[in-house]
């Protein structure tokens, strides 16, 4: 509502209201400021009104919005690190691919926020409450309408929520599908009938949380403290936990590095002496690394290995169809002719690795198969992509600069949100790759 000034009033405050053009005057100052030039100054829009308006792809990082109301407002793609939103009102404002690291969120109201791929690394979410003193010098609280630290049917999807602090917020029916939240602390939250699907929740504190009726499935539960958690009617099905996920190391007929022994002796051999493996449904983890090990043609269809450091791995040939391998490390690794149709590899490391095609005869070669891939964040920077299949992939908010795109084919992909190198679109284009967005 507006006071008889045409101010408005939120709870026992009142806001500035600014007009667009006013708000975007204080944004180009401050991206003067930023960028070190003349006639610069920090954006202030602490107890401003600035719902509905668009502050969309501006840098206002480390901007004060402290006790603004922002409710509708557009910030999408938006650089807003460090950037202040204490006791904030951000109901409906639509913050898609805004970067948000380290940003002070404490008692920000988030109800119904738009925030897919979102980056809030190491953010604060935690409650928090503006005091300030009355006329006989006493403290007074201000709160908003709706209670601090409100993150009720906030679409934070593919969200980067990586070291965040979350503790004691109310996130009824959030939406978390497939976002990284390793090492997130979330003590005590309100996480009712939350969607959490294929969310990395790998070493995150949910001690004391409320998870009653939330669908967990796929999520990464490794290392999670669950401790007087409330988890009556959660899915947790497929979730990966500390409990082996598949077949078990310790079942295997002979120990499993003498069984790896054996494989590296028939591929060197030529099949002479050693014999092939098969790891089909094994879960590799407890293992850690297998770096620089020579496994070509290996067959671990189901395979996990999550997280674990394959830096320099030769798996030519290898059947890893619907593998896990989120979060793991391929560095440099030699992944020529891989099948990994269906394969779960979010957060993977594949930088400079080699997923070209394997010769197999003069004339016959066997491309890198990546049908159905999940690949979402996953790093793909100076990999060797030629005539690599992705048909059908995901390959969100993934990084392929510098990758050799020639002859790939991206038909049907997901890539709105991938990073290419500028220019290398038309380069990909014009060496016979597939699928690219014109």
């Amino acid at each position: 509502m507006k006071d008889p000034t045409g101010h408005s009033r939120h709870g026992t405050t009142t806001q500035t209201r600014l007009s667009q053009e006013q708000a975007q005057e204080i944004a180009r100052k401050h991206e003067l400021l930023y960028s070190g030039r003349m006639g610069g100054a920090r954006a202030v829009f602490s107890f401003c009104d600035l719902s509905g308006l668009d502050l969309s792809g501006h840098n206002l990082a480390d901007a004060d919005f402290t006790g603004a109301v922002l409710a509708d407002c557009n910030l999408s793609g938006t650089k807003l690190d460090r950037a202040v939103f204490f006791c904030a009102d951000l109901r409906r404002a639509n913050m898609a691919r805004a970067c948000l690291r380290r940003s002070d969120l404490r008692g920000a109201c988030l109800r119904g926020a738009f925030m897919v791929g979102a980056d809030l690394f190491e953010a604060d979410l935690r409650e928090g409450v503006i005091a300030e003193k009355d006329q006989r010098g006493n403290l007074s609280f201000l709160r908003h309408e709706l209670r601090p630290a409100e993150m009720q049917t906030v679409v934070l999807a593919n969200a980067n929520l990586e070291r965040a602090r979350m503790n004691g917020i109310i996130a009824i029916q959030a939406d978390f599908t497939d976002a990284v939240m390793r090492g997130c602390k979330l003590v005590r939250a309100n996480l009712r009938q939350c969607k959490m699907v294929g969310a990395n929740l790998e070493g995150a504190d949910l001690s004391g949380a409320d998870l009653k009726g939330a669908n967990l499935q796929g999520a990464v539960l490794v290392g999670t403290d669950m401790t007087m958690a409330n988890t009556d009617d959660v899915d947790m099905t497929g979730a990966l936990t500390d409990a082996p996920a598949g077949i078990s190391l310790s079942t295997l007929a002979d120990p499993i590095e003498a069984l790896l022994a054996q494989h590296t002796m028939w591929v060197e051999t030529s099949g002479a002496s050693g014999k092939p493996l098969d790891l089909s449904g094994v879960d590799l983890r407890p293992l850690k690394h297998l770096a620089s090990a020579n496994l070509t043609a290996l067959k671990a269809p189901g395979v996990v290995m999550y997280g674990m450091d394959l830096s320099g791995i030769q798996l030519q040939g290898a059947q890893f169809q619907g593998a896990d391998l989120r979060a793991a490390r391929f560095v440099g690794a030699d992944l020529r002719g891989v099948n990994l149709k269906n394969a779960k590899l979010n957060n993977t490391d594949l930088r400079d690795c080699n997923l070209g095609p394997l010769l197999l005869s003069s004339d016959r070669i066997l491309p890198a198969q990546l049908q159905g891939a999940t690949l979402r964040y996953a790093d793909l920077r100076g990999a060797d992509l030629l005539r690599a299949s992705f048909v059908g992939a995901d390959l969100s908010y993934s990084t392929l600069i510098g990758a050799k795109l020639r002859g790939t084919d991206f038909t049907n992909c997901v890539l709105d949100t991938t990073m290419f190198s500028q220019g290398s679109m038309r380069e990909a284009a014009a060496a016979g790759c597939k699928g690219l967005p014109v």
